[in-house]
């Protein structure tokens, strides 16, 4: 990965901006990372949208983020911060042992997903390869992820991305699809884009056509 636009200087400690809605899980996170010398608690914010506003001022090089959020989670403020802050490099810090939640923070530009459970030195050496132009993803779900690809049946689309496929072919929109599975409507907008991009197929149409061809629909159950 090319590091020539990280911010980061290594001549002055990594400025981290935490996110989450608990504030009893702020306090115990900056706790931790406070005892280190070279990590610079710049600021707390509660959802994303808190993050982006902040963010903007006390400009971070690293975002440590909760997904389950108000307001705005921590995979669609990912998104946000790639778009237009991409030289903040964004972490997820989740209790969410999820391949699924770790695919679609993958796409929303996050460069690291680590368990909240993780030691503080984990923690730390996440940061220090994220803040040098690295990534730092959740060993537990990188293998998580690695046996459902090999076991797979052929379809390469995930558990979440076929039940979103399922319900598309049925005429569900995306709006209904996010109420279905309790996500956002740019959850849904994402796997989509992700769905097509992996089965490339341009039109809503051949994804129909494709979920009965494997069997996800029946033509009783399409529109």
């Amino acid at each position: 990965m090319n590091s020539a636009n990280i911010a980061y200087s290594p001549n002055r400690p990594i400025r981290v901006l935490l996110c989450d809605d608990h504030a009893l899980v702020m306090d115990g996170i900056r706790s931790r990372l406070e005892c280190y010398d070279h990590i610079d608690i710049v600021g707390e914010a509660g959802n994303g949208m808190e993050a982006l506003s902040l963010a903007a001022n006390v400009k971070p090089d690293i975002v440590l983020m909760d997904i389950s959020m108000p307001v705005m989670n921590g995979l669609e403020a990912a998104e946000k911060f790639r778009e237009t802050m991409p030289d903040i490099r964004v972490i997820i810090l989740t209790m969410h042992e999820n391949p699924e939640y770790l695919r679609t923070a993958q796409v929303a530009g996050a460069r690291g997903f680590i368990l909240k459970d993780v030691s503080s030195n984990d923690m730390v050496r996440a940061i220090e390869a994220i803040a040098h132009g690295g990534e730092a993803f959740s060993p537990t779900l990188d293998r998580i992820n690695s046996t459902e690809s090999a076991s797979g049946d052929g379809m390469p689309l995930t558990t979440r991305e076929r039940t979103v496929l399922r319900l598309l072919a049925k005429g569900a929109s995306n709006k209904h699809v996010a109420r279905e599975l309790d996500i956002s409507v740019r959850t849904v907008e994402t796997h989509r884009r992700n769905i097509k991009r992996k089965l490339d197929i341009d039109s809503s149409a051949g994804l129909v056509r494709y979920a009965i061809e494997k069997g996800l629909v029946t033509l009783d159950s399409t529109p």
